[in-house]
């Protein structure tokens, strides 16, 4: 099972993403992380992020995408437990409309961390 743990809800992907995954994926919203918490803030945070995710049998994977201090600190906590984590990479596509850019960002595939 694929953990998708972002703000990219699985229903939005696109096949090639899907087929990456590798099967089933389940989503976990990622948190809203305060932008004023401090340091044990952030690992109180991924504590319990942590303890939502072990409940999850036959994890194969996690995706995590967000909030850089939360991500980090997750994926480390993730992968001293073992568990495998990776990032989506895309390439963008900018066009200009009206003199307005409006970027397109399309999978390529998942990185691991």
């Amino acid at each position: 099972m694929f953990l998708n743990l972002s703000n990219h809800p699985s229903a939005s992907w696109t096949e090639p993403q899907l087929a990456a995954a590798g099967g089933k994926v389940i989503d976990l919203a990622f948190p809203q992380v305060a932008p004023d918490g401090d340091e044990a803030y952030i690992e109180q945070l991924v504590n319990d992020y942590y303890n939502k995710i072990i409940t999850f049998q036959g994890i194969t994977a996690v995706h995590i995408m967000g909030e850089m201090n939360f991500t980090y600190a997750m994926v480390n906590k993730l992968k001293a437990h073992n568990i495998r984590c990776v990032a989506s990479t895309t390439k963008r596509e900018t066009v200009e409309e009206n003199g307005v850019k409006i970027s397109k960002f399309n999978f390529v595939r998942f990185r691991e961390y």
